[in-house]
């Protein structure tokens, strides 16, 4: 088995800040790492990236950004060997969104809480200083009496949501004086990346006023999202990796910014404004309860240098100037590897996964 961290790595130490260096991303091949581990890289770590590889048919643009080594492996496959050497484990690699999760409940449970609480006792096990997990703001599920801070009861609606909480449950568990996890509940994500997603409300709208010229909604548009982009997403998991460990150890944050709290009718009008030819319908309440504002103050007491530089409009500027630089085509938006259920659905109809999501070997001789 490829070892991840080469022994010339491992002549490196941490800083004697405590500030960790050698960082393995998983995850890093999807919409957030491919954005984040260049950025690590530019802050001077040294950076060692882990996929699966499933939506690696898809590259929407080319950035022209250096990229880490990235092995490519399943982060079920992990034992405490493998992460010898890191000192720090920044966790992104998950069923990723409520229709995926939706398809397959029970795997879900086995892959993004069994697998990531595994995952984080094998980084305790092999001397891992940090632990930083991306979780989300969707843990907070329906919520109508205001914002929502890191002390409020979650109240997950969906395998996803609960996921996340059973996983920030069973890892706080694991902290201690030599093990650090920090665990970032992410608003919604939006904005550019080369593997970009659009099953994502911000960058889906942007896509169908550009393909089609007309968002058809469901829904009133009355519900609460919180948003952030990628890139603030990334500043945060830096700003975590640099921040004193007694900052940071077993801490949730809220990751976003009180003035993102958008309805979703605001986050069409964005697009709309971006998008001046396109055509906005609201529909009536469709029965999707998931509504909740989040307070974000406490990162910017823990992380003072910390700030979220996107909003809605400036993150639907910036697909309206993505989409005119590549000539977007309607097949591109509907690549299945940008929807995520859409391409797990073709890998196990093709047969190139197995049942439990593992890639399946082939030679074809």
């Amino acid at each position: 088995m490829e070892k991840l961290v080469t022994d010339t790595q491992l002549l490196h130490n941490a800083t004697a800040t405590g500030v960790p260096r050698r960082v393995l991303v998983t995850g890093a091949d999807g919409f957030i790492g491919s954005v984040l581990t260049p950025l690590l890289m530019d802050h001077g770590f040294e950076v060692t990236g882990l996929d699966t590889g499933f939506y690696r048919a898809g590259l929407l643009y080319h950035d022209g950004r250096d990229r880490p080594r990235t092995i490519t492996r399943d982060v079920r496959s992990l034992s405490a060997a493998d992460l010898d050497g890191f000192d720090a484990i920044v966790h992104l690699a998950e069923l990723s969104n409520d229709p995926l999760c939706q398809h397959d409940p029970e795997k879900t449970y086995e892959i993004n809480h069994l697998g990531s609480v595994a995952l984080a006792t094998a980084a305790k096990e092999a001397g891992v200083a940090r632990f930083v997990y991306a979780s989300s703001c969707s843990i907070y599920g329906a919520a109508a009496d205001g914002a929502r801070t890191e002390d409020s009861e979650p109240n997950p609606q969906t395998a996803y949501a609960d996921c996340k909480r059973l996983v920030e449950r069973d890892v706080r568990e694991l902290a201690s004086p030599s093990f650090s996890p920090t665990f970032l509940r992410n608003a919604t994500a939006f904005g550019a990346s080369p593997r970009i997603r659009f099953d994502i409300v911000l960058n889906n709208l942007a896509g169908l006023a550009w393909t089609t010229g007309r968002i058809t909604m469901t829904s009133d548009g009355m519900p609460w999202r919180p948003l952030v982009h990628v890139r603030d997403i990334s500043a945060a998991i830096i700003a975590t990796l640099e921040a004193p460990r007694e900052a940071i150890a077993n801490q949730v944050l809220n990751v976003g910014d009180n003035d993102n709290n958008y309805r979703v009718r605001e986050i069409a009008e964005a697009i709309g404004e971006a998008f001046p030819n396109c055509q906005i319908e609201f529909g009536s309440n469709n029965g999707d309860n998931r509504s909740y504002r989040v307070s974000f103050d406490k990162i910017s007491r823990v992380l003072p240098g910390f700030r979220c530089e996107w909003t809605a409009r400036k993150g639907a500027q910036q697909m309206r100037a993505l989409f005119e630089h590549i000539g977007m085509a309607e097949r591109d938006f509907n690549a299945p590897p940008f929807t995520r259920l859409r391409q797990l659905q073709h890998l196990l109809a093709t047969h190139q996964i197995d049942p439990d999501f593992y890639w399946r070997t082939h030679d074809f001789s």
